[in-house]
């Protein structure tokens, strides 16, 4: 995948729409009955950052940022203001945030990961680009300051000394999520002088 470790400016995704989608194909029944079948084990994130930009400074940010892309053909890091933390998002990051797994004496490498629970549903989502300096390490609950290394391209944590048998291995973090723009051309509105709107700019999460 063609990928530019940078990510969308801030400023212009903070006022963008956005959120998770699944595919699902819905069946009617002559009777009324429904037969639904889920096509995506997975959630992918789908934005509209069109809504963040309101002036001519915001459309030169965002057209600068189109080009270096190429349009659809480069995707980037994107940080969803909505969900970007391991913990709550009023909260700072710690180590015991998110289970990882648990060690057996032999593993090293363990992914980043979050899990959301409703009832007796967790759903685990996979981490990829946590953001650098903001990763913290625990085992049997206690911070881990050194003894592992993150791979801030994969998620994947590294362990010096593979983890006990039945230790609790955790972290806390910030992530962006790899996405791409999913239009090739811009169409900007000149409202008036210093005011510029776009109909849409759509922004795909790109699995990984």
């Amino acid at each position: 995948m063609d990928f530019d470790d940078i990510q969308f400016p801030g400023k212009i995704s903070l006022n963008s729409v956005a959120g998770p989608e699944f595919s699902t194909d819905v069946t009617e029944t002559a009777g009324g009955f429904e037969k639904r079948n889920q096509n995506w084990s997975g959630a992918r994130l789908r934005f509209n950052v069109a809504t963040g930009v309101r002036t001519e400074a915001d459309y030169e940010i965002v057209l600068a940022f189109f080009y270096g892309r190429a349009g659809r053909a480069r995707a980037f890091r994107f940080q969803d203001w909505s969900d970007y933390k391991s913990c709550a998002l009023d909260d700072a990051p710690a180590h015991d945030d998110q289970v990882l797994g648990v060690g057996d004496g032999s593993q090293q490498f363990f992914q980043l990961q979050k899990s959301y629970v409703s009832g007796p549903v967790t759903y685990v989502r996979k981490i990829t680009r946590p953001v650098a300096g903001t990763v913290k390490v625990g085992l049997g609950g206690i911070d881990q300051p050194s003894g592992w290394s993150v791979n801030v391209d994969t998620g994947l944590i590294t362990f010096t000394t593979p983890p006990a048998p039945g230790i609790a291995v955790s972290a806390g973090f910030e992530f962006d999520i790899p996405a791409r723009f999913d239009i090739d051309r811009l169409e900007p509105v000149h409202m008036f002088r210093g005011a510029v709107q776009l109909p849409e700019l759509p922004v795909v999460e790109v699995r990984e």
